[in-house]
């Protein structure tokens, strides 16, 4: 099972520093570190994918950030728009990418906030970390890590947000179990991800794309719930926004960890 776990993370961060990569080779990739299309396991990144990419922010959040930080978007949804977020947060990005949802929390956050970005792909904190320079942000954090283990103390944070990203995950419970303690008490899990229907089978899931293009390693609706009430949050809503894939949907999941 770990080696299944390690195979499986290696193929993921293999596929990002590829988009990283390609991006910064050709400067023409179009969607941040969060999902693909169905097909990307196929060799070549592909983006622009209906369903994916930077057309789930407004004209106003992208003039706000530069534009490599847009342009290397390969999330499902917009969790800045359910994150609901306030001055002086502190928020924490999982699989942050090239930083297009960190830089927008931290203007949201302020001065008084911090946005913590975390990302086990080097080649995208390189690209994260540039994009912040050229952003002038000051109240940004980029970490090397796995989401399954969270390299921030336990009460840490006030909002946990990710686009995309859980659903990459071969730890699941791990995922939910690190964003719990690291939350404060009543802190708030805001993320958009790929949901799969509830009839739908893993063969189902398979079937309809590979693990590396958020399709097969993502859970049911009724998977995930189980999920994030077993590690402690309460409060759990989940609203599915588009279909990605046949009875695969990019939904927004929201829930609080209890005071």
């Amino acid at each position: 099972m770990n080696a299944d776990r390690d195979r499986m993370r290696a193929a993921v961060r293999a596929r990002y520093a590829s988009a990283a990569t390609q991006f910064v080779e050709t400067a023409q990739i179009s969607d941040d570190g969060g999902c693909g299309p169905a097909d990307c396991g196929s060799g070549a990144v592909h983006f622009d994918e209906a369903g994916f990419g930077r057309d789930f922010y407004s004209a106003a959040e992208q003039e706000q950030i530069p534009a490599d930080a847009v342009a290397a978007s390969l999330g499902c949804g917009n969790p800045l728009a359910v994150a609901d977020l306030s001055i002086g947060d502190v928020v924490l990005d999982l699989g942050s990418g090239a930083g297009l949802d960190v830089l927008l929390s931290a203007r949201r956050v302020g001065p008084t906030g911090k946005a913590y970005g975390l990302d086990m792909t080097d080649e995208m904190l390189a690209l994260a970390q540039a994009n912040t320079r050229e952003a002038g942000a000051t109240n940004v954090e980029f970490l090397k890590g796995a989401i399954e283990d969270i390299p921030l103390p336990a009460g840490s944070v006030d909002v946990v947000i990710s686009n995309c990203v859980i659903n990459l995950s071969a730890d699941k419970p791990a995922v939910f179990a690190q964003t719990f303690r690291v939350l404060r008490p009543g802190g708030r899990f805001g993320v958009t991800d790929v949901v799969a229907e509830d009839h739908l089978t893993p063969q189902d899931r398979l079937e309809r794309g590979s693990h590396i293009g958020c399709i097969a390693g993502a859970l049911t609706s009724a998977e995930y719930r189980a999920g994030l009430a077993e590690a402690g949050f309460t409060g759990i809503e989940i609203t599915a926004t588009h279909e990605v894939a046949e009875g695969m949907h990019s939904a927004i999941v929201k829930a609080i960890k209890p005071r």
